[in-house]
């Protein structure tokens, strides 16, 4: 059972130009939010909200670089300027980065930790002020599978998520008595451009952007009195490896 009607929200999606981030801005924009879609490349922001407005809901493209601060208080000030205070923040730009500990460079490490880290930690801490004097406000950080388990060579990528899904339990703690609520989602190989051309990947075996949209918009809606406690892991039934 749905309870919320998300029409008029404030929603901001970052890496919304492709794959799970699109996916999600989309069928927010179809819900009534207004979406406003970061990213780092201008031309695929363009294609997405051209995409929202013709199907005549709101949306708006910011690029943005979620790992710098400046970005980041930008894209919430232009959030705030265009719709309103945000209520909703999806944390979904991830980079790549794998191999062994002993083998990554500290150059892929930064960077991998400074966008799959840094950047939802930004965006907290530059939300949740405005979230905590409204008492209302809703985080949904994408994780991956990888950061439950332990895969030998997912390197930096697997530590970052791993960290993520623990910052978005330090943020629900923190902020539950202010009616904010922080969901992690952890789906297992999506087809997105990240994973496309992977040797050995049966794309028919593969989650896609819509299968964790829907579950998104789920717990956006979801009752008042229903929580979730711990990242929600979604994966496929049959193993997509060959």
């Amino acid at each position: 059972m749905n309870e919320k009607d998300l029409t008029g929200q404030t929603a901001i999606v970052t890496g919304g130009g492709s794959g799970i981030g699109r996916a999600i801005a989309i069928d927010l924009a179809s819900t009534g939010v207004c979406v406003v879609i970061a990213g780092r490349r201008a031309g695929q922001l363009e294609e997405v909200v051209s995409e929202i407005i013709a199907n005549g809901d709101r949306a708006i493209g910011v690029p943005a670089n979620v790992s710098l601060e400046d970005d980041v208080i930008r894209l919430v000030k232009k959030s705030n300027e265009t719709f309103g205070p945000t209520d909703i923040v999806i944390s979904n730009a991830g980079i790549g980065g794998s191999g062994g500990i002993h083998d990554h460079s500290v150059e892929v490490w930064d960077q991998v930790m400074a966008t799959n880290l840094r950047g939802p930690f930004l965006l907290a801490r530059h939300t949740l002020p405005q979230m905590r004097d409204r008492k209302r406000g809703h985080f949904i950080h994408i994780s991956s599978e990888s950061g439950l388990e332990y895969y030998p060579g997912n390197g930096a990528y697997g530590v970052s998520k791993h960290a993520l899904n623990a910052l978005g339990e330090y943020i629900q703690s923190e902020n539950q008595d202010y009616n904010i609520r922080v969901d992690t989602v952890c789906p297992g190989m999506v087809v997105t451009p990240m994973s496309e051309g992977s040797k050995g990947l049966n794309y028919q075996k593969c989650l896609y952007p819509a299968d964790i949209s829907e579950l998104v918009l789920w717990l956006l809606t979801r009752r008042s009195n229903v929580k979730i406690g711990r990242p929600i892991l979604i994966q496929t039934m049959e193993n997509p490896w060959e």
